[in-house]
């Protein structure tokens, strides 16, 4: 049995020591940003730090706990100077990073005041091969948006600079949130690559469908006073706001019916019982035919 266990046991002792090595890197938080809904941004630089989209990190914030590592998904994109992470407030220790950062005065917070952080990674997810197709869906379910944000970013990018050898043709966006103040912190993203695409030209470029699954009477009184106006009375986009759940099976048959023999990306970032139903999906609308239309399903939970 030892020889079996040896060889396992040695290769994870050289992992632990990788990470710790990485761990006790120097991290600078650059710049700390509160948003709607309980969210902070925290934007950080460190040396010989190189990132993909979609990938993740742990964190560790000694101020709050000397112990505890958290992942969270990377909201920038590899083209900026800095790495940043949207933390939403919900528990003991994102309470705890909200105060050691100052979040919770009212007066400006010096940067050397703020905590010392730790940072292990990034490690891979299946968002990384998003490039990788000519159509892709992106499915987030709430705070799940993030690492379709470090793709958003990343497209708007190359964009303003060169989008000639940009693989990726056209992306279906489908955010489902539960609360419209969710929405606000993601908003002005979608709002510049949607000016961004208008300006080249290209504006089937991005589909984006926003649904809204919750609501109370006094908003959906609001909503329907305010649905006739230009822009969305939630979002600002002139795309408007859905209410309710999307219709999958809909929606994969339609975008198979204008993309026949394509490779079709399907990348979620939700809970277990939605990744359930894409994946019945994209295998129930892929044909068996090699030359014909293929949903290849990624999925990251939370």
């Amino acid at each position: 049995t030892w020889k079996w266990v040896v060889g396992p046991m040695f290769l994870y002792l050289c992992e632990r020591l990788v990470r710790l090595w990485r761990s006790q890197q120097k991290v600078v938080i650059t710049k700390v940003v509160i948003h709607p809904f309980k969210t902070i941004e925290v934007q950080m630089m460190k040396k010989g730090f190189k990132m993909e989209v979609g990938q993740y990190i742990f964190v560790k914030c000694p101020t709050v706990s000397k112990l505890e590592w958290h992942p969270f998904t990377l909201t920038s994109a590899p083209e900026e100077d800095y790495f940043s992470i949207h933390v939403r407030i919900v528990g003991d220790w994102t309470e705890g990073l909200f105060n050691a950062c100052g979040c919770d005065k009212q007066e400006f917070q010096e940067a050397w005041k703020l905590p010392k952080i730790a940072v292990d990674g990034p490690f891979g997810t299946a968002s990384e091969d998003v490039f990788s197709y000519e159509t892709v869906m992106l499915v987030g379910a709430g705070i799940g948006v993030t690492p379709f944000a470090s793709v958003l970013k990343s497209v708007w990018y190359k964009y303003c600079h060169d989008a000639t050898n940009l693989k990726l043709k056209k992306i279906y966006f489908y955010w489902l949130c539960r609360d419209t103040h969710a929405f606000e912190w993601f908003a002005d993203l979608l709002q510049s690559l949607e000016a961004q695409m208008q300006e080249r030209n290209n504006a089937e470029f991005l589909s984006y469908n926003i649904y809204l699954t919750g609501w109370d009477e006094s908003q959906a009184t609001h909503f329907v006073m305010h649905h006739e106006e230009e822009k969305d009375v939630i979002t600002g986009l002139k795309q408007k706001t859905l209410y309710g759940r999307p219709n999958w099976e809909n929606e994969f048959k339609t975008i198979a019916g204008q993309h026949p023999g394509s490779r079709i990306g399907v990348f979620l970032c939700g809970p277990e019982g939605l990744a359930d139903t894409l994946n019945k999906q994209s295998i129930s609308n892929s044909e068996a035919d090699p030359r014909g239309v293929h949903f290849i399903f990624n999925k990251e939970n939370f």
